[in-house]
């Protein structure tokens, strides 16, 4: 299950870059649906869990102005349309699992999120994805520690 969520991964990454890439390019005839069938498609025989990629896509398009406000603040220096594309989705991934995916160990998502840097994004991605993804996580676990416990 878990490499079929890796490849899982991977497919929504591909949907999500082209999706990005092409509406940036002004391409009116793109269809969501339309290239994610095409790239689910293309791994018929290795892919269980359609709706999980199903699920990773349509949650990061339909929150993607959620999860860049989310990001800004965390990494300052990079605007978020001056970060590199393919790192831009792959935040976007991972930050969707980490803030909508409860099922998902915050540990693996951002692994996974390394992961998929590594094997797709530039020299540096990788530790960017990392520092950018730690610091969101280490900020929520302390707003967690912050909340008011229950007296007796």
């Amino acid at each position: 299950m878990a490499s079929n969520r890796h490849l899982g991964r991977i497919i929504a990454l591909q949907t999500l870059y082209e999706q990005d890439f092409r509406q940036a390019a002004g391409d009116k005839a793109f269809n969501l649906d339309e290239v994610l069938k095409r790239n689910i498609g293309r791994y018929q025989s290795m892919v269980d869990d359609k709706e999980f990629i199903k699920k990773l896509v349509d949650g990061v398009t339909k929150n993607e102005k959620k999860l860049d406000a989310e990001l800004q603040p965390v990494a300052p220096e990079w605007p978020i349309d001056q970060i590199a594309r393919m790192d831009r989705v792959v935040l976007h991934i991972g930050l969707y699992e980490l803030l909508y995916e409860e099922n998902v160990p915050p540990k693996v998502v951002i692994n996974e999120a390394v992961e998929l840097a590594k094997a797709f994004g530039g020299d540096n991605s990788s530790k960017f994805i990392n520092g950018v993804l730690g610091t969101v996580l280490r900020q929520r676990e302390g707003d967690k520690d912050k909340t008011p416990k229950k007296t007796k």
